[in-house]
C-alpha cells in the first residue's frame, strides 16, 4: 500500500517532512481501517457489542501492516539524511517496497518450504505486486 502511494506522489510534496507525515498518516490510517472492518465484520456475523478489547486485538493483530510500512518510510529518511533529491529518495523507497514484496515472498516459500514449482507462483505473485506499483509510478509520471 505504501508502495503505491509513493509512486502516486513520486514526491510532489513540497519537503521530504510532508512526503514523510503524508505517508505515515495513510499507513496509519489504512491500518485502523483494516482493523476497524475486521471488528465490524466480525459483530455483524456474530452480533457482539464493540470492546475495547476486541479493538486492541485488532489493531495490534494487524500491526504488521505498520511494520511494512516502516521499511520505505526509513529509505525515505535516509535518502534525506544522504542528501539525495525528494524525487529520487521516494523512488529509492519504491525499489525497495518492490524489493521487499518479492523478498519477503521468497522468505515465505522457503519457509514453508515450497516446491520449487509453488516458489516459482509465490515469487511470481511478489514481482506481479512489484510490477503494479512501478507501473502506477510510470502511468502517473
Amino acid at each position: 500500500m505504501i508502495g503505491a502511494l509513493l509512486a502516486a506522489e513520486s514526491g510532489r510534496h513540497e519537503s521530504y517532512l510532508l512526503t514523510v507525515v503524508s505517508t505515515t498518516i495513510a499507513a496509519a490510517v489504512y491500518w485502523l481501517a483494516h482493523a476497524y472492518s475486521k471488528v465490524l465484520g466480525r459483530r455483524l456475523i456474530s452480533r457482539q457489542r464493540l470492546t475495547p478489547r476486541a479493538v486492541g486485538d485488532a489493531l495490534l493483530h494487524d500491526w504488521p501492516l505498520m511494520l511494512g510500512a516502516s521499511v520505505p518510510l526509513f529509505v525515505l529518511l535516509l535518502g534525506a539524511v544522504a542528501g539525495l533529491s525528494q524525487e529520487d529518495a521516494v523512488s529509492t523507497a519504491i525499489y525497495t517496497v518492490v524489493a521487499c514484496l518479492i523478498g519477503f515472498e521468497l522468505l515465505a516459500g522457503l519457509r514453508a518450504k515450497a516446491a520449487p514449482a509453488e516458489l516459482v507462483v509465490e515469487l511470481s505473485i511478489g514481482a506481479a505486486m512489484g510490477l503494479a506499483i512501478l507501473t502506477l509510478k510510470i502511468v502517473l509520471h
